[in-house]
């Protein structure tokens, strides 16, 4: 025995002297941390998120990785909870190079200044407004802003002509507060009137009441802001009263979660959707490509085309990885910096990052679709928005 333990030094020495040292060295990986709902009212959400992020970290390594390393991702369950997000934070910040997470506005919201407080890099997938304005150095979010979403449905809303609408909002949703905010401080500028302007909570079973009013109302159209559970309860309940008021749903229905439960009675409602979600409508070019590097894959390995949550994931993950490579280091510093000067396209859209821009989209990388056969497919409208802007990227 004792005359291993010269040996075993040496070894160690030897694993030292080739970068084995305690700052980082080649052979060590990259460790990507990723926060989001794996059980909790979110769970379908973060659940997805959580396989495209997994899917860019195969692709990557399979390409040899980041600077020489493997990439590691350190997962972490909030459970739908603001608490538990900070309790998930505060156990793998010391192990991990940068943050992707969560998934659930308040969680987000939550951990954020943490992030900031560590100059930890970190990309949101919540769209809450309130995570870049006002600016964090460190806070960068992945998702269009609720208030993009916002401006994309007042566009559409325009061009059919119609003048007035309701809207009807999750009061305890970070995300559709954030989104309703949005819609009321922009309508007067696509001359918009709001006839029906109705906050619920995440628990409501019961929207009638909602229906009733809008039915009493001269509006031309429903919007419904909600995240989960809502907006497959509301939509199956707005089919029940026989509203013929049309139903115009946000990106958070824009998915198999809210496509399988509704069924049949999804037929023609209205959702809006990331890109990405529709990429087999775009023109062949370069936005298209990158679609497909993560949609293709995603189906064959799942069996269903990956949802608008899932789009998330994998363009946070392409954002790091490239942030990473230009700041040729993990140094946390110069990744916020390869951040701040960022110009890429991922499934998402094209993002610009800037020192005074942390959300890096605009509202045109947003599709507003209506469902047929079981699938969301781009209105005229949106198809030629949609060809205007892969044009000009």
């Amino acid at each position: 025995m004792r005359r291993l333990l010269p040996s075993l030094v040496c070894l160690a020495l030897a694993a030292t002297a080739c970068g084995g040292d305690s700052g980082g060295g080649a052979q060590d990986p990259i460790k990507v941390g990723l926060i989001v709902s794996l059980t909790g009212n979110y769970t379908p959400l973060g659940s997805e998120d959580k396989k495209a992020v997994e899917l860019a970290v195969e692709q990557v390594n399979a390409q040899g990785g980041l600077l020489g390393r493997k990439v590691e991702l350190v997962a972490r369950d909030d459970k739908t909870a603001p608490d538990q997000g900070i309790v998930a934070y505060n156990q793998i910040k010391g192990d991990i190079d940068v943050l992707i997470g969560p998934v659930f506005s308040n969680s987000a919201l939550a951990v954020e200044p943490l992030a900031q407080r560590d100059k930890m890099p970190y990309l949101s997938l919540a769209p809450a407004q309130e995570q870049v304005e006002p600016i964090k150095s460190y806070i960068f979010v992945t998702p269009a802003l609720s208030s993009m979403y916002a401006e994309r449905y007042l566009q559409y809303i325009q061009a059919k002509g119609i003048k007035t609408i309701a809207v009807a909002w999750d009061s305890k949703s970070a995300y559709s507060v954030s989104g309703h905010k949005s819609m009321v401080a922009l309508a007067p500028k696509y001359g918009v009137k709001i006839a029906v302007d109705e906050p619920y909570e995440t628990t409501t079973s019961d929207f009638s009441p909602l229906f009733t009013h809008v039915r009493d109302s001269a509006a031309e159209a429903l919007v419904f802001w909600g995240s989960g559970a809502p907006g497959v309860t509301a939509a199956k309940q707005y089919v029940a009263s026989g509203l013929k008021t049309p139903l115009f749903l946000t990106a958070s229905q824009a998915s198999k979660l809210w496509l399988e439960p509704m069924g049949g009675a999804a037929e023609g409602m209205t959702v809006q959707s990331a890109i990405g979600v529709v990429g087999e409508y775009l023109p062949d070019g370069k936005q298209k490509q990158i679609i497909e590097q993560m949609a293709k894959p995603y189906q064959q390995k799942h069996g269903y085309p990956p949802p608008q949550f899932a789009q998330d994931g994998y363009s946070a993950s392409l954002l790091l990885f490239e942030a990473i490579k230009k700041a040729n280091s993990t140094d946390k510093a110069k990744v916020q910096q390869a951040l701040e000067t960022m110009d890429l396209v991922t499934p998402n859209g094209r993002f610009r990052y800037s020192p005074t821009d942390h959300s890096g989209l605009s509202p045109e990388f947003i599709s507003v679709n209506t469902v047929q056969n079981g699938k969301f497919v781009p209105t005229d409208w949106a198809k030629e928005q949609l060809a205007k802007t892969v044009g000009a990227g």
